[in-house]
């Protein structure tokens, strides 16, 4: 089997290149923001074939069972800055992209691997092009997603790139920050400078599940 983990950030890609040893799991930086993403994600699939995509990284957090350092799995994914109106089709929902569908979801069997891992909560990630820093912002989004877990810019693009090219996905999400707890991002560069060198072992350990 063949693993393919996409990060956004060389920060990123330093900490989880150096988790990964066999030439069966390949971990790429796509850059920020979901063009890039999706752009990742197709040429991941095209130069490298894989079995499975991860996508890994970090997020702002939402609800009262998510902490710092707590890591939300994609049991649902939709785009939080996307809206195709209803002048054509009526039946088109907030965040989805017009015939597609209104949530991606990841395969079943690997979301059954991945809630078995310690600290992790399965739930809906968001994405879209918005470095969540204000209350104001995230409580815009959490109006339109009240069951969001995680805000990120990059999975739900990865998602579709993989839902269109028929190849098993998931994304973890390392929570950097709760923006309605937090003040001009402080968490977010605290998490960087403090625990960031231990967040990425879930991935490591989903990895390992899913390769026996």
């Amino acid at each position: 089997m063949k693993i393919g983990i996409i990060v956004a950030m060389d920060k990123e890609l330093k900490q989880l290149q150096s988790l990964f040893s066999t030439e069966n799991v390949r971990v790429e930086k796509c850059g920020i923001g979901k063009v890039n993403a999706a752009l990742g994600a197709q040429r991941m699939i095209g130069e490298f074939c894989p079995d499975v995509v991860i996508s890994s990284g970090c997020a702002g957090g939402n609800g009262p069972d998510v902490r710092v350092q707590d890591v939300v799995v994609s049991a649902e994914l939709a785009y939080h800055d996307v809206y195709c109106g209803a002048a054509i089709d009526n039946t088109t929902q907030y965040g989805q992209v017009q015939g597609l569908p209104v949530r991606f979801v990841p395969d079943p069997a690997l979301l059954a691997k991945a809630v078995q891992l310690p600290g992790v909560h399965p739930g809906l990630i968001v994405t879209g092009d918005w470095f969540v820093d204000s209350k104001e912002k995230m409580r815009e989004i959490v109006g339109h997603f009240p069951d969001a877990k995680a805000v990120d810019m990059e999975s739900c693009a990865i998602a579709h790139a993989c839902y269109l090219n028929h190849v098993p996905f998931i994304s973890f999400r390392v929570i950097s920050d709760k923006p309605l707890e937090d003040t001009d991002a402080s968490q977010y560069h605290d998490f960087w400078n403090t625990i960031a060198e231990r967040s990425f072992q879930t991935t490591k350990m989903f990895v390992e599940a899913v390769m026996q």
